[in-house]
């Protein structure tokens, strides 16, 4: 077991970082009103990396046994991730104002950081757990 976490741990946060990092600078894009953000490389790219990131979620939730409805934490992270694709979702071509992309990715990324922030304390209220 050591020898496959070794490996995937550092591959998520890995895939986390890109993942985040790509979907801020679409959002900037569109917020700035560039095309590249919508052409299809990069509405390509951001699934391809996404899955990665969904496989290595779950082979660590393989590897270390652990259910989302007994690690609370963990759950909290997956209800979590619905609210971050929601809001990225409004956030690159849903919504239909530019103030309310920019609202819908300001409040992504709080969502992520949060996400990190229980991931980091392994408790449902990420760094303000008692």
């Amino acid at each position: 077991m050591p020898h496959w976490y070794l490996w995937l741990l550092p591959l998520h946060v890995g895939l986390v970082l890109t993942s985040v990092t790509l979907f801020t600078l679409r959002g900037l894009g569109v917020l700035a009103g560039q095309a590249w953000p919508q052409q299809a490389w990069a509405r390509r790219l951001a699934p391809a990396i996404d899955t990665l990131l969904l496989a290595a979620g779950v082979g660590l939730w393989w590897l270390l046994q652990l259910n989302p409805l007994q690690q609370h934490w963990l759950g909290a992270k997956l209800v979590l991730l619905v609210v971050y694709i929601v809001l990225g979702s409004m956030a690159l071509k849903r919504a239909p104002t530019r103030a309310s992309r920019a609202l819908c990715l300001v409040a992504a990324l709080a969502v992520v950081g949060f996400m990190a922030s229980i991931a980091l304390a392994h408790h449902p209220l990420g760094l303000w757990a008692p």
